[in-house]
This record gives C-alpha cells, structure tokens and sequence, in this order.
C-alpha cells in the first residue's frame, strides 16, 4: 500500500501530538513486550508534569522503564501484569499493583470486563503496512492485539524494524493516531547451557515423541533441548513464544508442523523473541504466525493437536506434586505467564504431556527444590491434579494417576542424593510415606 500516508495523513502525527489526546485519570495498556511502542511511551513520560493519576497498565517489557521512576508517581499508577526484574522490588515495596490468579488466555475477558482494566487507549507498536493495509503485530500478538479489541482509543507506532509475520493482522482504518519511527527492536542472546542443564534437557528430549507439537519457552534450558532434538521426525510448534531455537530445527527439518491437527504447516505462537537474525527470519516466513493468547493459550485449542507437548521450566516442587513456578520465598518473583494454560490444554491432548522441568539444587548445590511443602505465602502454579512428568537431572518422575505414596517417593528419586533421606522423614513425618 504505496499510498498508505497519502490517505492516512489525518491520523498520521508526531508522539508528542498523540500523547497531547491523553487526559489524567486515563487508563492506558501497552503492548506486550515489543508490542510497547518507545516513541509513543517517551512522549508520554515527557507530558508526566501535566497528568495525574495516568492508569498504566503493562506486561513484560525490554524497554527503559522511565515511568517507573518515582519522580513520576502521582502522574502514573502502574497495574502489572507480569513481573520482571524493574518492577517486582517495586510491588513488594507496594508502589504497583499486580494482578494474578488469573490465567493468560483469559486476559482479553479480563481486559474488557474489569472495572480495573477496560482501558481508554492501546499503545501498541507494529510492522508496515502491506498492500492491503494491514499491519503484522510482528513479534508480539499475545495479549496486544486484545487490548486494541478492548480499547476505546488505538495509537499505534509503526515501526520500519518489526517484521511482518503472518497470522493476526490490524488495518489502518481501524487505528485512531499513527506515528511512524524506526526504533531497534529489543533482542535476546543464547545462554551457555552448563552440565546439569544439559542432562535435565536429555531427560526431557526423551520423552518427545516424533510428529509431538511442542510448547517450550525462552531460556538456556528450552535451548538445550531443543539442540537434543535433532534426531526427531516431523515436530510441530504451537508455543506462547516463537523462539531461535525453533528457527535452527526448522532449518534442520526437524520441525515441519505436518503432523499438527490444528494450523498445520505453521509454526504458531503469540510473541516471538530472539536476535535480530531470527526476527529477519520469520519476517514474512509462511511457516510462522503469531496471534492472540486467547487463542494460542486457550486449553481446548492448545488440546486439538494431538501428542501436544508443553516442556515448562519451574522454581520448586513439593511432595504432594505441585509446582511453584513465581515465588521465591513466599514473595511474588513473576507471574503465572501461560504454563498452566499449556499443561491442561497437552492434557486434553490425545496422547499429550505435560513436563515440568527443574534443576534439582539452588544456591551452588546447598538448597533443594524438592521441597517437603512450600514457604508460607507462596501460590500454587500447577496443582497436584494438573502434573503429569516432572523432570531434574536425575531423571523423571511420571506422577500421572500415582497415588500420593507413589509420587511422593518419585519426587525423592529425583532428588539430588544428598537430600533424599531428609525429603523421605519429611515425607513420612507428613503422613506421604508410610513410617
């Protein structure tokens, strides 16, 4: 679409005249992740002295975080939505808010039917328009585009940088205020994966079976498996994030998304992340889409592919089998992001499965994360009714339709050695195992 600021002129404006339209007392959501769009959020920290109570409400985001800073708590409230580390010191001390207990696929119902939420304005940040004028939320659909669906007000920065990815699409007549700026997208390295990390992804590769479809996630951990995985056959991807390591099996053959019962042929997700040679990758790549989480994480989408095969890391498990995937100490670390989504929905699957994999020390070795129980305070990410595999470097403990014996004893197996008699008297202290 040559012409596309020929017919938009009137809505195409600076930052700066964009933000000038917000009113104190607005609520605003951001695009997630790098669906935030920088020029647009500058601006707006640049107006803070004229506004007050500014309702903001955001996810994870790479960017600077300016409106954090205290100098600006009168003119913005922030509403999390995740936790990451510029913003979790700051709710422990009470200067945000964060909302849990709710799981990701149903954000978008939770945008439009809060009192809390029901946001005036979506900032978001998306590709070029094509012929048709429509914009690819590039690398971030997940709950962007359901805050443009919610929003009475859509401001939109198109960036030159965003690569246009196939799936979810918004038109420019459907855009409010236009900006136009080329900002770098944020990118993510490889983490080195050590020796225990290796073993666990080897433990959890085993269990993948060819033709699966996989949800992983962002980390050295999902790397490593990913690198056990080149002996597959016809793996297929529907994961809440698009990451690098699923462009390598790609390009290896491994994964050709044939054998998906749903959107087969494509890799589906709801944000990608990775470095600038994966986003020039699937940047009109037919073999990748993106779209919302209320469709990628809703479990009974997620159930419709058969052998789906959530791959989830966690920060501990207790002996009853539950998973603590966002405290540390009883203290709010992150958030429940879509790994619950995921683990019901490879449930649902025929012939799917859940893994929940973690190392089975902390703290160089001098803490366990096989725990008797967890610290007060500390929530639940996946019940005891929702396991299936749980997975250390020890090996793996199929606790699916075990009695409370059974997987409590499972759970010591893979315990680091050194533990397992403390774990065992706990267990029988608690009545798990008889004395």
């Amino acid at each position: 679409m040559s012409g596309w600021r020929e017919i938009y002129k009137d809505k195409i404006m600076t930052p700066e005249q964009v933000v000038s339209h917000v009113q104190s007392g607005d609520k605003i959501i951001f695009g997630d992740w790098l669906g935030e769009p920088p020029a647009l959020v500058q601006a707006l920290v640049g107006r803070a002295q004229e506004l007050r109570n500014v309702e903001i409400i955001h996810g994870m985001s790479p960017g600077p975080h300016t409106y954090l800073l205290p100098e600006y708590q009168e003119s913005f409230h922030h509403t999390a939505l995740f936790l990451g580390g510029k913003t979790r010191k700051l709710y422990k001390e009470g200067k945000i808010d964060y909302i849990g207990g709710t799981s990701f696929h149903k954000w978008p119902d939770m945008f439009a039917k809060s009192d809390v939420l029901n946001p005036h304005w979506a900032f978001i940040c998306i590709s070029e328009p094509d012929e048709n004028g429509d914009c690819s939320y590039g690398v971030d659909c997940s709950f962007t585009e359901p805050a443009v669906r919610t929003a009475k007000t859509v401001a939109a920065q198109i960036n030159p940088n965003m690569p246009y990815v196939g799936g979810k699409k918004i038109n420019l007549k459907d855009i409010d205020y236009i900006t136009e700026k080329a900002d770098p997208l944020y990118t993510i390295g490889r983490a080195k994966a050590d020796e225990i990390t290796e073993q666990i992804a080897k433990n959890v590769a085993s269990l993948v079976e060819d033709g699966a479809t996989l949800q992983l996630g962002i980390g050295s951990l999902p790397d490593a498996i990913a690198g056990f995985l080149k002996d597959k056959k016809d793996l297929g991807i529907h994961s809440e994030t698009l990451t690098e390591s699923m462009m390598d099996l790609v390009k290896a053959g491994v994964i050709t998304n044939k054998c998906k019962t749903i959107d087969p042929g494509v890799c589906v997700g709801s944000q990608a992340a990775g470095s600038e040679e994966f986003f020039r990758y699937i940047d009109k790549n037919p073999m990748f889409a993106v779209m919302p989480v209320d469709y990628v994480n809703d479990p009974y989408i997620v159930g419709k592919n058969n052998k789906m095969t959530s791959i989830n890391a966690t920060i501990e498990v207790n002996l009853l089998g539950e998973a603590n995937s966002e405290s540390i100490g009883g203290h709010q670390y992150s958030g429940i992001g879509g790994q619950l989504d995921h683990v019901r929905g490879s449930q649902l699957s025929k012939g799917g499965k859940s893994i929940i994999a973690l190392a089975s020390t902390a703290k160089h070795g001098e803490v366990s994360k096989i725990v008797p129980y967890f610290a007060p305070g500390t929530p639940v990410t996946v019940s005891r009714y929702d396991i299936n595999y749980v997975v250390t470097e020890y090996g793996i403990a199929d606790l699916k339709y075990k009695t409370v014996r059974q997987r409590a004893e499972a759970l010591i197996a893979i315990a680091h050695p050194k533990f397992r008699e403390q774990l065992r008297s706990d267990a029988v202290r608690m009545g798990l195992i008889p004395a």
